[in-house]
């Protein structure tokens, strides 16, 4: 049974922060607000909850196309490779923003991901999110929550998320209603960047 954990974004509660790390630690899958969707994600380090986060979106974890949820800029620079100039304007000028930036990946990636060439990375302007990342030392491996529904694609309600993700997380985080349009996906990885999916970020970038 998942934990519902209210937290409030202008003030969230660190012994609350500190109970949600510790559970990524351990392995723990929690489902937490960004400056987009709900997200679902564990800690990078813990090989058992990759397993497991790829276990229940039904993908291969080595071909799973997570993104990392960075604390900034120079979090990020840890897990891609040395950027060239006109991308780092592109990254400094829009983040954090509601972006997942296609970059190519270095040898610093979990030894899961070490055959993919790319890495999508985040860096969000959720002072929730931010917080745990901050309190975590490293990247949440994240993904967003999606819904069956055609209409509604993303849920916002977060006691309605509880209900549908009881059994397979340890924590649901309640910060009011969510968004319900996802991060755009732009691919700085190419010579020229490649839109790749249209979301909240604006695409002139």
């Amino acid at each position: 049974m998942a934990e519902l954990l209210k937290l409030y974004e202008e003030n969230p509660s660190e012994k609350r922060i500190k109970k949600i790390v510790d559970v990524l630690k351990n392995g723990g899958l929690v489902i937490y607000p960004t400056d987009t969707v709900y997200g679902l994600g564990c800690d990078i380090n813990n090989s058992k909850a990759l397993e497991k986060l790829a276990l229940i979106k039904g993908v291969k974890l080595a071909k799973a196309n997570f993104s990392f949820i960075c604390e900034d800029l120079s979090n990020l620079s840890e897990y891609v490779a040395q950027l060239n100039a006109n991308t780092f304007k592109v990254l400094k000028r829009n983040l954090p923003g509601p972006y997942t930036f296609v970059l190519p990946g270095n040898n610093n990636l979990p030894t899961v991901f070490k055959k993919k060439k790319t890495v999508g990375i985040r860096v969000t302007t959720n002072n929730i999110c931010q917080s745990i990342v901050r309190e975590l030392g490293n990247p949440i491996v994240s993904t967003s929550i999606k819904d069956e529904d055609e209409v509604l694609e993303y849920t916002t309600d977060p006691e309605l998320i509880k209900e549908k993700w009881d059994k397979h997380v340890d924590i649901v985080i309640d910060a009011g209603f969510g968004g319900n349009v996802a991060s755009t996906v732009i691919d700085l990885s190419t010579p020229e960047p490649e839109l790749i999916r249209k979301g909240k970020g604006s695409t002139d970038i």
